[in-house]
Formats: structure tokens, sequence, C-alpha cells
């Protein structure tokens, strides 16, 4: 089972003591990091971390492409909510593809320790609460109105 680890500079601390309190669990998964926080976190907790780009030059992305190629079970994100980020929209795709791909997502310690229970639960041959196949888009199809506006089928 492969879980994603991030952290904004200000959470990187917290991401690592909550790794060290939960090193047992966390040495059971298939770990992924941004840059910076997966070489934290090797060189705090001698875990076993793929390391992908820094989150403002892509790394954030790069998760987001693991989700939809659906080779990510969930994220643990800890966001700064009180320091704007420049790659913002990047982290707004990655916060959506764990929503349209139905992926645990935790972005603050409380919902870290839940959502990785829940993963643990998992491992250990509990039931998935829902198929996590790729969404399916049942929306009517979007066509071109005689004006030039889009119209769906619904709105004719």
């Amino acid at each position: 089972m492969r879980l994603a680890l991030i952290a904004h500079d200000e959470k990187k601390p917290d991401i690592i003591e909550f790794a060290e309190s939960r090193l047992d669990d966390l040495e059971r998964f298939d770990l992924m990091a941004t840059g910076t926080t997966g070489k934290r976190l090797r060189e705090s907790t001698g875990l076993d971390v793929e390391r992908k780009q820094s989150g403002p030059i892509g790394g954030d992305m790069q998760i987001g492409a693991e989700i939809a190629d659906g080779n990510c079970d969930g994220v643990i994100f800890l966001r700064d909510p009180l320091t704007a980020q420049p790659h913002e929209p990047d982290i707004s795709a990655l916060l959506r593809l764990c929503d349209v791909h139905s992926i645990p997502l935790a972005t603050n310690l409380a919902s870290a320790d839940a959502v990785l229970d829940e993963l643990v639960r998992v491992l250990d041959g509990g039931d998935r609460p829902e198929s996590r196949e790729a969404p399916v888009d049942d929306r009517p199809e979007r066509r071109e109105s005689p004006d030039g506006d889009d119209a769906s089928e619904s709105q004719r």
C-alpha cells in the first residue's frame, strides 16, 4: 500500500514528530514524499521514502500523477493555512485529485492519525470502505448552443 507524505515548511517538524510516533505503522507502507519532506523524514526516522521533486517545482504534481494513475492509497499533507504558497494551484489540484479518486486525505495531525489508522486497518485485512476505481464522468455531454455558449443536453 502506497502513502504520500507532504508538509509545508512550517509543518515539517510536525510531520517528523508524527512519523517518529507512528514509525512502526509507517514502515509497513511504500512511502513517497515531496523533496525536502522526504529528505528530512529519511534523516530523522530512517524510513525508506521515495523522494519526488520539491512541491513548488513539481513534487505536488508528481504525487497527483501517482493518484491519477491509481498508485497512491492515501495522502498526509500537513499544510500551513496561514502562509500563502506560490504553488497554490498545484496544491488545489492535488487536493481535487484526492476527492475525484476517493483517496483518503489528511491535512492536519488529528486527521493524519485517523487516515493512518484506517489504512493500517485495511493492511490488517479490513475491507476498504468503498471501491476506488477510476471515476466515471456521467454528466450530460456539453454542446455549443446556437448563440455560441456551451449548453448541456439537460438545458435544452
